[in-house]
């Protein structure tokens, strides 16, 4: 008989928590072993969502810090920044991580099982693809039938709650993920002020050496931080959102008003972000 390993990955994002959480408790005979691969330009509130999570699965969230971080990976690759056409960061600072931890087991004939939170509502998603014969590739979310409602359900239930970088963001805890809308960027450098001007500095770095790419599509950062241009993208989010509050039929019976990144520009998470990093 092959050796088996459990293994389930967080993102520091809802979906994953919600499967880790819902396999605590729907399969608590499996040894599962959980997993975060930390780029280090990972939000704050990442790292707390983290902790609070570890507390309740009663086990350690391992660390896969790349063995080569993203400066070095930005030098590599000509100071370029990534973007949805080039997804350098996702290969190199979380796939090339996962690979090198299971890769000597795999190797050796161990069977891999791997559980991907793809949820129900998500039919056209298919996730991590197994690369080896004895990866096995588990999606019990959309076996079970948990949209995404039910995903922040079992949060609540669980008294784990949602990251708090949702409160201003749609998906990704990445500091500088290049799916952000321009709302979020003008949030980040409100939240985070070191942070936005790192990135204006990488981004600075690497229009410099020849970069087609910026991190927000059609302008740099240095444009997009403009007083002018702030009040501008403010302007362009409220009026989204109340088109979007005045179509929506009203519940007297709710509390909750739509005022999200995502429910204000339509976000699909079956296009665009990368899975193992916003789930």
């Amino acid at each position: 008989m092959n050796a088996e390993r459990h293994i389930l990955g967080l993102s520091g994002g809802r979906d994953s928590a919600a499967l880790a959480v819902y396999m605590r408790l729907h399969r608590p005979e499996l040894p599962l072993e959980y997993f975060f691969t930390d780029t280090g330009k990972e939000l704050p509130e990442v790292y707390t969502f983290l902790d609070r999570l570890e507390g309740f699965l009663g086990k350690p969230i391992r660390r896969l810090n790349p063995d080569r971080d993203f400066d070095f990976w930005l030098a590599e690759y000509g100071n370029f920044l990534p973007s949805p056409r080039t997804r350098w960061c996702t290969r190199q600072l979380k796939l090339r991580p996962l690979e090198h931890w299971t890769r000597p087991d795999l190797a050796a004939g161990t069977i891999i099982n791997s559980y991907v939170a793809i949820r129900a509502d998500e039919p056209t998603r298919e996730g991590y693809q197994a690369t080896h014969e004895n990866m096995r590739v588990h999606l019990p979310l959309r076996d079970a039938g948990i949209d995404k409602a039910g995903v922040i359900d079992i949060l609540q239930q669980a008294d784990v709650g949602e990251p708090a970088y949702y409160e201003w963001r749609s998906r990704s805890g990445c500091t500088f993920c290049f799916f952000q809308q321009k709302i979020e960027w003008v949030r980040l450098s409100e939240r985070h002020p070191d942070q936005f001007a790192e990135a204006i500095e990488y981004e600075k770095t690497a229009l410099k050496d020849g970069s087609p790419f910026t991190w927000s599509q059609g302008e740099s950062l240095t444009e997009l931080a403009r007083p002018e241009r702030v009040k501008a993208i403010r302007d362009d989010y409220e009026k989204r959102l109340a088109r979007l509050r005045a179509r929506l039929p009203r519940n007297p019976l709710s509390g909750r008003q739509s005022n999200s990144v995502d429910d204000v520009y339509g976000v699909d998470e079956a296009e665009g972000g990368c899975l193992i990093c916003h789930k």
